[in-house]
């Protein structure tokens, strides 16, 4: 009689040490896929946003207020892209982390940071736009480029200053221990993911859209009335309204893609808390690039709605851009 041996696969963890994380192991085929698409995702959000950028910048016609936003909203997407989406594309596919504690934290804080910057931003904007539609004689001397670039430094310093209070203070190990959920496993880079950070973001992201729904309904109505007296307004004035109805509509379709692609992540960040993270690895990593995706969609969003956007990328993408005479350009003249 034969013995018959069964050999059994070992189990495959991120690091050979005792509490290691379990590692997937994706095929040759799918992994090459995956990093290709993640690779196009961060060119896309990168060269994108980078266009918005030196658009708003190097034209003059696009000095304007709500364009200093846009190129500061444009910054933290871009360095979204460059920054945090070449690790988190590492982590997604590899299922571990494997750049020490140091760079995670520094990982967390970026991601955070970037993300918070942006919701902040389109909040800010939302404001911009009531303001030109619903006090558009008091809109020039109201909302000045003074005034934008303090919405900046808030959009900025507000989100710096809470995610370096949670990550790089003992706030969280000592006096918040009763929140902790256990140690995550070697491996994982889960700083942040416990119940007392789910539940704290979730009004964090929530507050702010709540915030811009209501001010676009009402943006909405506003709008809508003005264009039932459009014909008792002069050409001129016709023209402005009808341009500050454009550009609100733009900036509602931003926020509306923004609260579909971060709902998903922030619910069952908070969801997920309460039912110990039963979430599943790949739907957690789905959730997130879902959210990340949203960086790449506004350069997007500004080439089919945006006249002056796509002239400004045609002078970009061609000899004139160097032509002394191209940065005064009207880029909003029909």
């Amino acid at each position: 009689m034969r013995a018959v041996f069964i050999q059994e696969h070992p189990a495959v963890f991120c690091y050979q040490v005792n509490g290691s994380c379990p590692r997937t192991v994706h095929p040759l085929g799918i992994q090459l896929v995956i990093y290709l698409a993640c690779a196009a995702g961060m060119l896309i959000t990168v060269l994108g946003n980078l266009f918005v950028a030196f658009a708003v910048s190097y034209f003059k016609a696009l000095h304007t207020p709500t364009n200093f936003l846009l190129l500061s909203l444009a910054l933290a997407d871009m360095l979204l892209g460059l920054l945090v989406l070449p690790l988190s594309t590492i982590r997604s596919v590899e299922s571990c982390w494997f750049f020490g504690d140091v760079l995670c934290r520094l990982h967390t804080y970026l991601d955070t940071l970037f993300c918070l910057t942006s919701i902040f931003h389109l909040c800010f904007i939302s404001i911009d736009r009531h303001c030109a539609i619903c006090d558009p004689l008091l809109y020039p001397s109201k909302f000045t480029v003074r005034v934008a670039l303090r919405y900046i430094l808030a959009g900025w310093g507000v989100p710096a200053a809470y995610t370096s209070f949670f990550l790089y203070t003992d706030v969280v190990e000592t006096r918040l221990s009763q929140w902790l959920e256990e140690m995550p496993c070697v491996g994982s880079c889960q700083l942040l993911l416990n119940k007392f950070w789910g539940w704290l973001n979730f009004p964090l992201f929530f507050v702010p859209c709540l915030i811009m729904i209501g001010l676009y309904m009402k943006i909405f109505v506003v709008a809508t009335r003005q264009a039932q007296q459009i014909t008792t307004l002069s050409k001129s004035l016709a023209g402005v309204a009808k341009h500050e109805r454009k550009a609100a509509k733009t900036l509602g379709i931003a926020v509306g893609i923004y609260l579909l692609c971060w709902l998903p992540f922030t619910i069952d960040t908070m969801v997920d808390s309460l039912l110990h993270f039963i979430t599943p690895p790949l739907v957690f990593d789905i959730f997130i690039w879902f959210a990340y995706f949203n960086s790449a969609c506004n350069p997007i969003i500004y080439v089919f709605s945006y006249q002056w956007f796509r002239k400004a990328l045609k002078l970009m993408l061609s000899r004139k851009v160097f032509s002394p005479h191209t940065r005064i350009v009207d880029l909003y003249q029909e």
